[in-house]
């Protein structure tokens, strides 16, 4: 058995300036950036949500600007088998998370459980 439940949204933007994305997303959903971009440390501006809500990130990438879901998970092979077995494709394994696709095109992440109310929220998987 493991669990795994929905984590938050990760907004891709193809972009050179990652503080003006995260300025215009945090504007946008009224949640304050974190911290300010450093992208020698991450690629990664987390927004400042309440703490039910799920996370959101803004991350620079160096591909076409879209919107993914994280799912996380106390076991991401048992997880991504799980998702394999519903039709998503394993894309990528990076640092501790991997990447898929859904049968209908949409890429996503597992990754390792992080919420403080993971072990109350999340779906359990016989």
């Amino acid at each position: 058995m493991h669990k795994s439940k929905f984590a938050g949204l990760i907004i891709d933007c193809d972009t050179d300036d990652l503080d003006d994305a995260a300025r215009f997303w945090s504007q946008a959903l009224g949640a304050p950036a974190k911290q300010a971009a450093n992208l020698a440390k991450s690629p990664y501006v987390e927004l400042d949500m309440p703490a039910d809500d799920p996370y959101i990130e803004i991350q620079k990438v160096d591909h076409a600007s879209r919107v993914h879901i994280d799912i996380e998970t106390d076991d991401i092979a048992a997880e991504v088998a799980r998702l394999e077995k519903h039709g998503a494709k394993r894309i990528a394994e990076i640092k501790r998370w991997v990447v898929m696709e859904a049968p209908t095109g949409q890429r996503f992440c597992v990754v390792p459980a992080v919420s403080a109310d993971f072990e109350n929220k999340a779906h359990a998987w016989v």
